[in-house]
């Protein structure tokens, strides 16, 4: 958890940083890459907030109305910052591009942005486009920065589950705060690269509709990045198990313990971040008196725990 809430922090004050420096080099170039940036890394800083909401609120205490936790309001969470990123991001950023793109790139001249309804002209003795190199070759140093942060605890969590690529990682991690973070940055890192790409090609060929292409590739990137992450928070949201690989050791630790005959059946399920339920009916030698029994259960429910280090909630129903 705390490994979560660090990366989610860098993550917010890189990208609030940048979306200001991104909204100045928009306004010093009416560039339709930057503005589609901006909206980007607007975009991701709410997003943060809603995460740390998420992490926070998932830690409350169990109660009567919430017998497990609140652990899964960081899924919650995480799918609505999935939802924001395609719709304000991606979205924004799409139709802005293809805005320009179909007004050839010349909705303003260089040191003339438009803004909502608003048309803002700033002379500066400093070529505008210099400038907004300058931003976007910052922005990609603190966005390596917050993304280095996001891949060392992914990193952190493939080595103690045995992962061994990201995609396995992807799809098997519960802590969406760090996969969300992650996503989020290479995304970013991405995008300013294009974004660079797209005002320096309009520079150098004189056609500014390069740079509007770049808000367009900006706007796809991002919107399929978040049906990605939705779909991802989906199967936790849902109720998602441990794969079957754990089960079936958790089971043969169960079925190594002196006094079990079988396990009737096992079923866990993720209810937090790195917090899983399981429940187990386990069918116990008859001749075992009332004393015995319960040592036994507390026993499986120890090696549980040991065996898997997320499982923190354990239900065993004794058959005689």
């Amino acid at each position: 958890m705390a490994g979560s809430k660090g990366v989610v922090i860098a993550a917010m004050i890189a990208n609030g940083g940048i979306a200001i420096l991104k909204f100045i080099g928009f306004l010093l170039t009416g560039s339709p890459s930057m503005l589609a940036e901006t909206y980007h890394s607007i975009s991701d800083t709410g997003n943060q907030v809603l995460l740390l909401v998420g992490i926070r609120y998932s830690s409350r205490s169990a109660n009567e109305a919430h017998p497990f936790g609140h652990g899964k309001a960081q899924f919650f969470y995480a799918f609505l910052v999935s939802v924001l990123l395609f719709g304000v991001a991606g979205w924004e950023s799409l139709k802005h591009g293809i805005s320009e793109v179909q007004a050839g790139g010349h909705e303003t001249e260089t040191g003339a942005a438009e803004f909502l309804w608003f048309t803002i002209d700033i002379e500066t003795p400093v070529d505008p486009f210099w400038i907004s190199v300058a931003i976007l070759v910052g922005a990609i140093g603190f966005e390596t920065w917050a993304f280095l942060k996001a891949r060392g605890e992914l990193r952190r969590q493939m080595r103690t589950y045995g992962w061994s690529t990201y995609r396995e990682a992807f799809k098997r991690t519960s802590d969406v705060s760090t996969l969300t973070a992650f996503v989020e940055d290479t995304i970013a890192l991405l995008g300013l690269v294009v974004a660079l790409a797209g005002i320096t090609i309009s520079r150098v060929t004189d056609n500014p509709v390069y740079d509007a292409v770049g808000a367009v590739v900006i706007g796809v990137l991002l919107m399929l990045f978040a049906v990605a992450l939705a779909l991802e928070n989906k199967r936790l949201i849902l109720g998602e198990s441990l794969p079957e690989d754990i089960e079936a050791d958790l089971r043969a630790v169960i079925e190594g313990h002196e006094g079990v005959r079988s396990v009737d059946d096992l079923r866990s399920m993720f209810v937090g971040a790195g917090r899983v339920l399981v429940t187990v009916d386990v069918s116990f030698d008859p001749e075992l008196v009332a004393g015995d029994l319960e040592e036994r259960v507390a026993a499986i429910e120890d090696d549980l725990r040991e065996r898997e280090s997320r499982v923190k909630l354990v239900y065993i129903e004794p058959e005689l």
